[in-house]
């Protein structure tokens, strides 16, 4: 018989002034519904997603290879014109099967390439394992963290009774396994905390926090709580602490600890020490609608973890599905997202549109100068990385998955050719993208999602 009681969506294990939130449990639904000197520098890779589209005819340059000029969505990206690829007519295929309206079914498959299981429950299935975490399984021995997930929305739940989709499917882009999305870090405090506070010079730190397991000190509470679940609860919460403890015996390995350690040099200490001030200047004025600040200081976080090899994988969601921030804070715009994306063929919306998408690429683009700016040996920090730059859909109104935004940016260490406006063979495989970035990091898998193959003209 089912359980009745209920607990908060934002309960937490507590204990000796810790805690960890907890995944989402049967017990939590709504009521009713189910680099160092002589080693070559390592390659890392970032998937930012921008929910609803863009304006679709302002989006892809008119001229094709390396003399393209940037439309006005991708003005931002004027000075690094050479460092990115725009590239056409790649389509997630498997996010349209029948039943499959709406945004949810081509957001949580963006990064999987097959096709989610139709649920209002929390029985999901991505179809597979995302791009992100198949580089992760990969490369992520090397690090501190094997990925690290960043975004600005907490996860929604629910249903979106106008497509019949549990919106959980509109929360994550990366999936550990197709039952198990990875909960995103939104916080620019914790984020940044939990990979360098006890490197900011000045900040006095009682006990290593790695070294003593944050598990160990909520163990009490959840024993508590599992006695108050279901069975299928307590299988789901005994597998989230595990994932927990597994992460966090990578962090207390003294040889990981060590090597992250010796990347801490002085200039990244400086950096961390403004960072850490910007932060805390941020928490104490920050109280309107505006989100630029708040995306900075996440890509600043971003730009660290990888200039000091704390991952080499990352993704972050500028919003979760369906997405409906108040942009009002831009010259222009007066609603908000997820409403003007749905607009109509009306000039004054679309203008709104591209205004909000061109906010969306200006951070993209100010990620990008920040790696640029950075040197690793005779490279920057870009030239070291693949970042790549989507949403879910071609044009909001539309709800198309054919010929998505995407920009590439950053060779690869090497491997991608950059500095190029290429358009593909109508409904030519996202996965393809995603095979040819694989085999630009020597990770020799024959394919990927639905891939046909790989984008031969991108590797340099």
């Amino acid at each position: 018989m089912k359980n009745n009681w209920h607990i908060s969506r934002r309960r937490m294990l507590k204990g000796m002034g810790a805690c960890i939130a907890l995944p989402l449990l049967d017990a939590m639904a709504l009521p009713g519904i189910n680099s160092h000197a002589g080693v070559k520098s390592p390659v890392r890779t970032a998937f930012l997603f921008m929910p609803n589209g863009v304006h679709p005819d302002r989006w892809t340059p008119d001229t094709l290879g390396n003399s393209f000029s940037l439309t006005p969505q991708l003005l931002p990206l004027e000075n690094l014109k050479q460092d990115i690829l725009v590239l056409g007519e790649l389509m997630n295929k498997n996010s349209l099967f029948k039943g499959a309206d709406g945004h949810y079914a081509k957001s949580a498959s963006l990064l999987t390439c097959m096709p989610i299981k139709q649920t209002i429950g929390d029985n999901i299935s991505s179809g597979g394992i995302s791009i992100d975490q198949v580089i992760a399984n990969e490369v992520g021995n090397q690090t501190l963290f094997p990925s690290l997930e960043y975004g600005l929305d907490r996860i929604t739940t629910g249903v979106d009774i106008n497509v019949g989709f549990t919106r959980l499917y509109g929360s994550s882009i990366s999936w550990k396994s197709p039952s198990q999305p990875l909960s995103k870090e939104i916080d620019p405090r914790l984020a940044f905390d939990r990979l360098f506070r006890p490197y900011v010079p000045g900040i006095k730190i009682k006990e290593d926090p790695w070294k003593q397991s944050i598990l160990d000190l909520v163990m009490d509470d959840a024993k508590s709580l599992k006695r108050n679940l279901g069975r299928a609860d307590q299988d789901k919460l005994s597998e989230y602490l595990e994932s927990i403890r597994s992460v966090e015996k990578r962090i207390t390995n003294d040889a990981n600890r060590a090597k992250f350690a010796a990347n801490i040099t002085p200039d990244i200490t400086r950096e961390l020490t403004r960072l850490n001030k910007n932060i805390d200047e941020y928490v104490e004025v920050y109280g309107g609608v505006d989100i630029t600040e708040k995306t900075r200081l996440m890509m600043d976080v971003m730009a660290l973890a990888f200039w000091s090899d704390a991952s080499r994988v990352l993704t972050f969601m500028f919003g979760n599905s369906v997405s409906n921030r108040n942009f009002s804070f831009l010259e222009g715009v007066t609603g908000n997202h997820h409403s003007i994306s749905h607009h109509m063929d009306k000039k004054e919306a679309l203008d709104e549109y591209t205004r909000i998408s061109t906010w969306h690429v200006e951070q993209y683009a100010y990620l990008l100068q920040k790696l640029k700016s950075i040197r690793e040996g005779d490279k920057t920090l870009l030239e070291n990385s693949m970042i790549l730059f989507t949403s879910d859909l071609r044009d909001g109104n539309r709800h198309s998955p054919k010929n998505l935004p995407i920009i590439l940016a950053g060779n690869g260490g090497g491997k991608i050719k950059t500095g190029q406006n290429l358009v593909f063979e109508k409904e030519t495989p996202l996965a393809n993208l995603y095979l040819s970035m694989l085999h630009a990091l020597n990770i020799g898998h024959e394919n990927f999602g639905d891939s046909t193959g790989t984008l031969s003209n991108i590797r340099a």
